[in-house]
């Protein structure tokens, strides 16, 4: 069985379709032990407990440094027995030290096709905001490792999305969610789960 970590900052909506597939069998072999935040205010965490799932909350400004809040984040994954960490929604960049403690074991869902639009400042509505500012006709999202370099690591999954006309950023956000982030991020894991990957 698979042990998952997942990490936020907001909604959750991610978590949501991690939390549905496991429920519907799309996901199989895998639970989530742990979710963690880096702000209490995430409604991603009331998700979490209304599926009975253990929460923290490791803010920033509660440690003196970058480097570390890094080792409490840490240990609140090695201490939660996770054998994958999946960063779903979590907006904070995490330092070559960090990453290099769980190697090919942090996955990362981003809103765009990488290589396009991705990187330091990239994320959220920003991504959506330079595809429709650049007149793209297809964005989508991707599922990658995650290593030293932002969103710089090895591609798992991407799927495609048509940009509509009169899309704004809020619009394309909730399509490229809804028909890729919420299709692929959960087969990533399941794939990952069943040692397909």
């Amino acid at each position: 069985m698979l042990k998952i970590a997942v990490l936020v900052s907001g909604g959750g909506t991610n978590l949501q379709a991690i939390i549905d597939a496991i429920d519907s069998g799309k996901i199989t072999n895998a639970e989530i032990v742990k979710v963690i935040s880096n702000t209490a205010k995430a409604y991603a965490l009331e998700r979490a407990k209304n599926h009975g799932i253990a929460t923290a909350v490791v803010r920033k400004k509660d440690w003196p440094n970058n480097c570390r809040w890094e080792k409490a984040l840490a240990e609140e994954i090695e201490n939660s027995g996770a054998d994958l960490v999946v960063l779903a929604g979590f907006l904070c960049v995490l330092s070559a030290d960090f990453t290099s403690r769980f190697p090919d074991r942090i996955i990362n869902v981003h809103p765009s096709l990488i290589p396009s639009f991705c990187g330091e400042g990239f994320y959220g509505l920003k991504v959506h905001e330079a595809a429709l500012a650049k007149g793209v006709k297809v964005t989508g999202a991707t599922v990658h490792f995650v290593n030293e370099q932002v969103d710089g690591g090895a591609i798992i999954a991407q799927k495609a999305v048509r940009v509509l006309p009169g899309d704004t950023p809020d619009v394309l956000q909730k399509r490229v969610m809804e028909q890729a982030e919420w299709v692929i991020l959960p087969q990533a894991i399941d794939d990952i789960a069943n040692n397909r990957l």
